[in-house]
């Protein structure tokens, strides 16, 4: 165990992100995740750091995640509900439901962990036994099934969806999860009301907690692209020098987007929280030093990636990797790119213990163990230094697969980090404030020589470029920003046209269309991914006021991936 002559600094960073779900077109939501995540996990989050007021964390929060969590405020003060299962819940009992409702119903109402969200409560499992059973016996089966049932079970799903402790504070959820069945119209409309209540309070909660000085609040480019293939395509080959490259040799522009997304992201955070972030983590952890660069123009202190980007760049400089890790456990600065900018690097083993490990250990057992390997990293290091260890990870996917949603897990995790003598938890900014500072430890921040581009899967950029399928991803995107430039030079757009062409490109670039199309990912969400990337960039060429290709009506990828692999575990489904 460390003692305070032997001290230990940790950043946790929980990044909470959802890419954009609406139909620009109609403003409908076509999947439900940033809302029921929102009820679950951000609820959660929030609860926790409010009740351990000595830990501190740094929360990154992608912008176009808070624009639907900001759409879904204006509908649950007065606006009309545009999200389908919210409707649905708000539905009268006294109007039958259609094919379609039921439908929706249906495909949606079980689409949760099945140990963790729906196997713990009897009532719940009941419904779903019979949904199976019906199924087996096909759709004529299904259509007995009354609109109670349906009712039912939409009401359970979203009970299911709550945060933990949102159940133990709400006397609602439990009166309805005692009662079990038989939900009136009444209860759904009361449970609707919590669910705009939960939503409304997520960014006043966090930024609650960054004023009084506990979290320290980031940004990520706003719409989260893959930066450094924007920029560069051939920057996939610095980590991986044979990775096939789509046929456009360079996306069109895409300096000049990642600077959009970046300039963005600053605004929309300044407008939202009161003040300017001091720090971004990029999408995926992609860095690259053209990346670096912009940044460090924008006035940002700090950006972080993955521990494999590290160790690629020092092995590119032919310096050796000691066993340590001491490497790891300091702030680096590339001063050729961006002089003015720390980067961190993640400790992939001790982050990936909470996003996929501790999900099957007792909670304070994992706990125990965690700040007992932070113990470790303390005890190894060399006199007179005290390391810098970042964790970082989703703050929204892992929960699931945690009984209780991690609850337990985290108030150990928490309670033991805040009573620990030799532990600080501290965030970015205020680590760079004390390295400042006269008598600070020296060997804190490293020169790194170059850096070797990456994210923080694997140190590349597989998972986004590389494949055919992410390939023809990368070529339908450079095509459409091709015709997006020479409409735009045209003149031919007025200005309400043009704002709505450049919010759906913005769209078209996030990161998380290339993410899924793989066929190591669940055949459902994959097809659900490739159908909305190519109606969006349907929507973009529509918007630019020409047709849409044929290509696009044909699908990219077909998923083969078992539907909780690691895959799925990553993202929303």
């Amino acid at each position: 165990m460390p003692t305070p002559d032997r001290p230990l600094d940790v950043v946790l960073v929980w990044h909470f992100h959802q890419p954009d779900y609406r139909d620009r077109t109609t403003g409908e939501f076509r999947l439900p995740w940033t809302y029921l995540h929102a009820i679950k996990d951000y609820a959660d989050m929030a609860w926790h750091l409010e009740h351990h007021r000595e830990v501190r964390a740094v929360v990154n929060f992608v912008p176009v995640l808070l624009d639907q969590l900001e759409d879904y405020s204006r509908q649950f003060n007065g606006g009309a509900l545009r999200d389908p299962l919210l409707r649905l819940l708000a539905h009268s009992e006294s109007e039958r439901l259609n094919d379609a409702a039921r439908g929706a119903i249906l495909e949606h109402c079980f689409n949760a962990n099945r140990d963790h969200m729906i196997g713990p409560f009897a009532a719940y499992r009941r419904l779903h036994d019979l949904y199976e059973f019906a199924s087996r016996q096909g759709t004529e089966a299904l259509a007995y099934l009354s609109d109670q049932y349906l009712f039912d079970s939409l009401t359970w799903y979203h009970l299911a969806w709550t945060g933990e402790t949102v159940r133990r504070e709400s006397e609602l959820v439990t009166r309805l999860m005692s009662a079990g069945r038989g939900f009136s119209h009444a209860d759904r409309l009361a449970l609707l009301a919590l669910i705009g209540e939960i939503i409304r309070d997520i960014v006043p909660r966090f930024r609650r907690l960054a004023e009084r000085g506990q979290i320290e609040l980031s940004a990520t480019p706003h719409h989260h692209p893959l930066a450094p293939l924007l920029i560069e395509f051939a920057s996939a080959r610095e980590s991986t020098p044979q990775a096939a490259l789509p046929q456009a040799p360079v996306y069109p522009g895409g300096k000049a987007r990642v600077a959009f997304h970046v300039d963005s992201a600053i605004a929309a955070h300044e407008r939202r929280f009161g003040a300017r972030p001091h720090g971004m983590w990029p999408a995926e952890g992609g860095v690259s030093a053209a990346l670096l660069r912009v940044l460090g123009e924008r006035g940002l202190e700090w950006t972080a990636s993955g521990e494999r980007v590290i160790a690629n760049s020092l092995a590119r400089a032919g310096k050796a990797l000691p066993a340590s890790k001491d490497y790891l456990y300091r702030a680096w600065r590339l001063s050729s790119s961006a002089p003015g900018l720390t980067c961190f690097f993640r400790d992939d083993r001790l982050s990936d213990l909470i996003g996929f490990e501790y999900k099957n250990w007792n909670g304070r057992d994992a706990a125990a163990h965690f700040i007992g390997e932070l113990a470790a990293i303390a005890k190894s290091a060399a006199p007179g230094t005290r390391p810098v260890v970042s964790v970082i990870l989703d703050g929204e996917n892992a929960w699931e697969w945690y009984p209780y949603n991690g609850y337990y897990f985290l108030e150990a995790l928490y309670e033991g980090l805040g009573a620990h003598a030799g532990i600080r938890t501290t965030t970015y900014h205020d680590w760079l404030d004390a390295q400042r500072r006269p008598g600070a430890p020296p060997g804190g921040t490293g020169e790194l020589a170059a850096l070797t581009a990456g994210t923080w899967v694997h140190g590349d950029f597989s998972t986004w470029i590389g494949s055919p399928e992410k390939n023809r991803a990368w070529d339908l995107l450079a095509a459409a920003k091709q015709c997006f430039d020479l409409v735009v030079a045209s003149g031919r757009l007025d200005e309400t046209r043009k704002s709505a062409a450049f919010e759906q490109l913005a769209i078209c670039e996030a990161s998380d269309w290339f993410w899924w199309l793989g066929d190591y990912n669940p055949i459902e969400a994959v097809a659900s991914f490739d159908r909305l990337f190519r109606e969006n960039l349907g929507r973009l060429y529509t918007s630019l006021g020409l047709p849409v290709p044929a290509e696009l009506s044909v699908s990219i990828c077909r998923g083969s991936g078992h539907p909780e692999s690691g895959g799925a575990m990553r993202r929303a489904s």
